[in-house]
């Protein structure tokens, strides 16, 4: 009878699984020390970015207000969103005009620069380095530009116009709903050698050399060669890195649009996704739509990363 137990207990697939378990368990056991030491960030992960995103998403499906508890609406913060808000529409337009010109113009600049850069003598480039990278470091200063765009003559764009006699009279750049966007596209394209490029020049500095002389002797005999076959693929942990910055900056785009067109914008032309979250969530109290709204653009964030990871994949090849 024993032989035939065991033969069942088998035959239910329980056999592989027991030694797997037992096998995993034993690692986790002999690596308890690397858990305990990663144990407190993964605690503050889960409870401030995990969680938050797990409740937000809940309560994206009720009408909150804050002061008395939510009451499950389903869909209808959703359908409010894509169907009667026109607001919305305008502001998930400008943002993915906004993500399609700053996410990869900057993260193209941010490499190409780095890899310029890193061609330099050292204190050459720590120089430039901090050149490039001070618009970052510089944080509300791109309120400067509100001096440059001015809309009197006092502006110095309106007043380098006027001189030369270009225009008649002042332009009101950061009141004219054409000029909005591009303006703002502008600073942020200013604003975005930040921490991608640092991450790029980082990558390029720890690079190995050996690797350049193994593919000067397996055919490779120019520099682009080397940069597709040997410097991208090795950097890609810093591209993705870079990337997901990227992604995150271009999207969630709302300081430099308040500061410059203010809040609201003339006509909404510079309204963007994260300015109507702040709308609803800071102003009106309205949590489950402004949920509604922090959820959808997660859902952009996540599907341009899952894009952005596989072109990475497939460079070098």
């Amino acid at each position: 009878m024993i032989p035939l137990v065991k033969k069942a207990s088998a035959g239910t697939g329980r056999g592989p699984l027991a030694p797997l378990l037992a096998r995993k368990w034993k690692e986790a056991k002999r690596s308890k020390a690397l858990y305990a030491m990663l144990a407190p960030f993964f605690l503050i992960f889960f409870t401030f970015t995990v969680l938050p995103v797990c409740l937000s998403l809940l309560v994206s499906f009720t009408d909150f207000n804050m002061l008395e508890f939510p009451q499950w609406v389903g869909w209808r913060n959703y359908a409010q969103l894509f169907v009667r808000d026109d607001v919305f529409l305008i502001a998930l337009k400008n943002t993915l005009i906004f993500a399609a010109v700053t996410g990869p113009v900057s993260y193209v600049a941010c490499f190409v620069l780095a890899w310029i850069i890193n061609e330099f003598p050292p204190k050459l480039r720590a120089f430039a380095t901090l050149v490039f990278y001070a618009p970052a470091l510089s944080g509300s200063a791109f309120i400067v530009w509100t001096l440059l765009f001015s809309s009197d003559s006092y502006g110095y764009i309106n007043a380098f116009l006027l001189k030369w006699h270009l225009i008649l009279e002042p332009i009101l750049w950061l009141k004219t709903p054409k000029y909005i966007l591009p303006i703002i596209i502008i600073v942020q394209l200013w604003l975005s050698l930040g921490t991608s490029f640092l991450a790029f020049i980082a990558g390029l500095q720890s690079m190995d050399k050996n690797l350049f002389e193994a593919g000067a002797i397996d055919g490779i005999r120019n520099r682009w060669q080397e940069l597709w076959f040997i410097t991208l693929p090795s950097m890609r942990p810093m591209l993705m890195f870079g990337a997901v910055i990227q992604i995150t900056a271009s999207f969630g785009v709302a300081e430099v649009a308040t500061a410059l067109a203010g809040f609201p914008s003339v006509k909404y032309a510079g309204h963007t996704i994260v300015t109507h979250l702040m709308d609803y969530g800071s102003i009106r109290f309205e949590m489950g739509y402004a949920s509604a709204i922090a959820t959808v653009l997660f859902a952009m964030m996540l599907g341009s990363n899952l894009i952005v990871r596989r072109l990475l994949a497939k460079v070098g090849e």
